[in-house]
C-alpha cells in the first residue's frame, strides 16, 4: 500500500484535524456516501469498477484490485481479505466502495467466493463493536442516519486512522447493504447454513421503517431447523428492532426466551435480545434459563454468529462475556486475571 497522505482526501482530514466544520464537505467529492449513491445499478451488475471513484478514499485502488480478483478469480479469496483487513485497520472509506459488488458476488450461487464475499459484506457497516458486549451497547447501531438528514455532523464514531469521519463510511455501507437487500433476502433461504447467517448479519444493519427485513427474519424463523441459523435470526430481529424500536417485537422476544420447546441457542439469543431491547431489570426466571443453558460447550458453538464472536475477548466467548456482563457484572474481567496492575487501576 502506498502513503494514504497522498490521497485526495488528506486535505480535507487535515482540515477537519484544524478545526473545519466537517458540513462544509458533506455532499462534495470526498463525502463516501454521496460517491455510493451515485453508483448507478448498472455499473453495479456489470462490475464496471472504472466507473466508481475508489481514487478518492485512502487505499482505494487497493480495494479496487481486490474486488476485480476476487469478481475474475475463483480462487483469490484473499480479495475478500483485503476489505476485512481495511476495516480492522480502521479504513473503511474506500471499503464501503467494494460493497455492492461484495453482495452481487454473494448472490451468485455458481460464484465459487460467494461466501467469502457475503462474510465481509457488513464489515464497513458496523465500527466500534469489538469487545462490546453490555446491554446499553450491543447491537445498537449508534446514529440514526436513517431517517435524519444525509449530512449529519460528527457522531460518536469519530474518525478513522487516517481522519476521516468515521460515520459517513457506517452510513455509506448501510445504505449500500439497504439499496440491495431484494438481493440479500433470498440468502436467508440459502442451502449454506453459514451463508443464512451472514445474510442475516448483513441485512439487519439495513434502514428498515416498514419493518420488511424484520418480518423476513421472523418469516425464516418459522422454517428454519438449524438451531445456530434461527440464533442468528433471533438477534438479527433484535438488531434491527433496536434501530427501529417495535414493542411487540420486544415481548415476542420475552416469549422465545421462556418457551422450553424452543433450542437452546434460540433461548439464549431472545434473552441477550430482549436484554438489549429493554431496560427492566432481568428476571429471575432469564437469569435461570440463561445460567443453565450458557454451557462452555454451547457458548463456543455460538461463536459462529458474528455478533457473539465479536463481543468476546482472547479469555473468553462472547456469550460469555455477554452474560458476565449483562447478568453478573460484578465478577470480574478475566482478561485482569493475569495483569499485575489490574488491582491498582
Amino acid at each position: 500500500m502506498g502513503d494514504w497522505r497522498t490521497d485526495p482526501t488528506f486535505a480535507m482530514c487535515r482540515a477537519l484535524a484544524d478545526g473545519a466544520d466537517l458540513s462544509s464537505f458533506a455532499g462534495g467529492p470526498f463525502d463516501v456516501r454521496v460517491a455510493v449513491a451515485d453508483i448507478r445499478s448498472e455499473t453495479k451488475d456489470g462490475f464496471l469498477l472504472g466507473q466508481v471513484p475508489w481514487e478518492r478514499f485512502p487505499q482505494g485502488e487497493h480495494v479496487r484490485e481486490a474486488v476485480h480478483l476476487l469478481h475474475t478469480d475463483g480462487s483469490r479469496r484473499s480479495g475478500a481479505g483485503v476489505v476485512s483487513g481495511m476495516c480492522a485497520n480502521d479504513m473503511r472509506a474506500a471499503a464501503v466502495l467494494a460493497v455492492p459488488f461484495l453482495i452481487r458476488i454473494a448472490a451468485d450461487t455458481r460464484h465459487p467466493c460467494r461466501a467469502d464475499a457475503l462474510a465481509v459484506a457488513a464489515c464497513p457497516a458496523r465500527a466500534l463493536h469489538f469487545g462490546v458486549a453490555s446491554r446499553e451497547e450491543l447491537l445498537l447501531h449508534r446514529a440514526d442516519f436513517q431517517d435524519g438528514d444525509l449530512y449529519d455532523d460528527y457522531d460518536d464514531y469519530g474518525v478513522e486512522v487516517t481522519g476521516y469521519p468515521a460515520g459517513w463510511s457506517v452510513a455509506a455501507a448501510r445504505g449500500a447493504i439497504t439499496a440491495d437487500t431484494a438481493l440479500l433476502h433470498p440468502l436467508l433461504g440459502d442451502p449454506d447454513p453459514s451463508i443464512r447467517i451472514d445474510a442475516a448479519y448483513t441485512l439487519a444493519t439495513a434502514a428498515d421503517p416498514d419493518r420488511a427485513v424484520r418480518s423476513s427474519f421472523r418469516a425464516r424463523l418459522v422454517t428454519e431447523q438449524d438451531p445456530k441459523v434461527s440464533a442468528a435470526l433471533v438477534l438479527a430481529t433484535a438488531e434491527a428492532t433496536r434501530t427501529h424500536p417495535h414493542a411487540p417485537t420486544t415481548t415476542w422476544m420475552r416469549e422465545q426466551w421462556r418457551d422450553q420447546i424452543q433450542a437452546p441457542e434460540v433461548r439464549l439469543a431472545a434473552a441477550i435480545g430482549w436484554l438489549c431491547l429493554t431496560d427492566e431489570p432481568a428476571p429471575d426466571d432469564l437469569r435461570t434459563a440463561v445460567d443453565d443453558l450458557a454451557t462452555d460447550e454451547r457458548a463456543h458453538t455460538m461463536d459462529d454468529l458474528r455478533w457473539m464472536a465479536n463481543a468476546g475477548g482472547s479469555h473468553e466467548t462472547g456469550l460469555q462475556r455477554c452474560v458476565r456482563t449483562m447478568l453478573h457484572p460484578d465478577q470480574p474481567d478475566p482478561e485482569d486475571c493475569d495483569d499485575l496492575w489490574a488491582s491498582l487501576r
